[in-house]
């Protein structure tokens, strides 16, 4: 008698037997349809674009946690990517030399003939560019004398530009540094000259001091401000600047501080005892400089290490966050405008107590506005502000040359700023032109 019962190896070689079909009918569920191909290699490409951006990011973090002194001081320097800031520069000296050439006379002569010698209109056009950016690489290094007035010009931009960066960390815009400023050099002139018969280890840090004062409490009233009243800053500002020139003009005025012998808005001398020391005798760069450098550290410090720096970057990265964690916006607010003012009105301090000795109608010269170009070179970044004040003020000192032996005009050396400011604010546009490929997965997503 055979066993008709089929056996599990029975089943199992029946099932491996049948078709597609067959197995599809047996199981009483439609089979699932396959992916298509293309799919499938799409999803194994992103998988693949996405596993290199996190490794690309894991070794920049290596990189950034084991990086040498140089590495350090690049980054803190730029803030982002050097190339970008780099070639931001070199664009706009390229668009500037199209400006020099064509403003030439000699090189619009020789274009009258270019198909005729076209090797004339290149000659005159190196010639001209070559000339004017060598006056004002000679105007802001070749010797002490110029690199003292590129030091001196950099001072107040540096302060003027951190003006501007803690705030900006902070989601503010603060343009008011020009009114601070006015407000910081008056006050301080005011005390240097008023005060008399003091040493100078007590006139000169009160008169810094009571400068450092009248920019904080400048800044404190557009801070206060938004924090109450949600009044716009920029608006405040703009308004404070106006307000701080005018009353300046009138002061400059009056008996109390216009010199006897003068009728034009000059003030009485500073005395000596208030003025800040020189570095050397015939070199107009003095002691601000190491007083704005030290600033400048101190920002650092408390943007970078401290428990104020860390709210007051929180706020400017989400107040509504930053208050959910326990921290105070307004407070943040407040911090921001009133250290922003507390360091233009050091930067008007600078100017009165170490140049120009004397208060005069708009000793401020526009340092206030040119430190906004200064702080957005920088990135807000306070080694970024640093750099960026210096090559503000080599291209300041070195345009006075440019003028004097070229008769480029000085405006020049404003239209480089602004280029500068339009490459650094698109830096998309510069990696571009230059073709720099993104890193990260931020690249990867702007690819789509």
């Amino acid at each position: 008698m055979s066993d008709d019962t089929p056996r599990p190896d029975d089943e199992s070689s029946t099932e491996g037997a049948a078709g597609p079909d067959d197995r599809s009918g047996s199981s009483g569920n439609p089979a699932e349809p396959e992916a298509p191909a293309s799919a499938v290699a799409v999803d194994e490409v992103e998988d693949e674009e996405v596993r290199a951006a996190r490794e690309r990011e894991r070794q920049q973090v290596t990189v950034e946690l084991g990086a040498t002194i140089g590495q350090r001081f690049i980054q803190a320097v730029t803030g982002k990517s050097l190339a970008v800031t780099l070639l931001s520069i070199f664009s706009a000296l390229a668009i500037g030399a199209f400006i020099i050439a064509f403003s030439d006379e000699p090189t619009r002569e020789a274009l009258a003939y270019f198909t005729a010698r076209p090797s004339d209109t290149f000659v005159a056009a190196w010639a001209a560019i070559s000339g004017a950016y060598l006056s004002m690489f000679r105007g802001a290094f070749a010797g002490a004398g110029p690199i003292s007035e590129t030091l001196v010009a950099a001072t107040p931009l540096i302060l003027t530009g951190l003006a501007v960066a803690v705030p900006l960390r902070t989601g503010l815009f603060n343009i008011g540094g020009e009114g601070q400023m006015v407000a910081g050099g008056t006050v301080a002139g005011f005390l240097g000259f008023w005060l008399v018969g003091l040493p100078f280890v007590l006139h000169l840090p009160l008169a810094l001091l009571a400068g450092a004062l009248a920019g904080a409490l400048y800044g404190w009233i557009p801070g206060i401000l938004k924090a109450r009243t949600g009044a716009h800053e920029v608006i405040s500002t703009i308004m404070l600047n106006n307000i701080a020139l005018l009353v300046l003009t009138f002061a400059l005025s009056t008996e109390l501080f216009r010199r006897e012998d003068r009728v034009d808005p000059i003030s009485k001398s500073i005395q000596d005892s208030a003025m800040l020391p020189q570095f050397a005798q015939g070199f107009r760069v003095n002691v601000g400089l190491l007083l704005a450098l030290a600033l400048a550290a101190a920002i650092f410090w408390m943007m970078e290490r401290s428990t104020v720096g860390f709210e007051l970057n929180a706020v400017g990265l989400n107040p509504n966050a930053a208050a959910t964690a326990g921290m105070s916006p307004g407070r943040s607010i407040v911090t921001a405008m009133t250290t922003g003012g507390m360091l233009a009105g050091v930067a008007g301090a600078t100017v009165v107590l170490g140049v120009q000795g004397r208060i005069t109608d708009g000793f401020s010269a526009g340092l206030g506005f040119e430190g906004i170009t200064v702080a957005l070179l920088g990135r807000g970044g306070v080694g970024g502000t640093v750099a960026a004040g210096l090559l503000f003020g080599a291209m300041r000192s070195g345009g006075r040359l440019m003028q004097a032996e070229t008769g480029i005009a000085l405006d020049l050396v404003l239209v480089l700023q602004g280029l500068i400011i339009v490459f650094i604010a698109a830096p998309g546009l510069v990696r571009a032109i230059y073709r720099i490929k993104t890193d990260g997965l931020a690249g990867q997503i702007s690819k789509g």
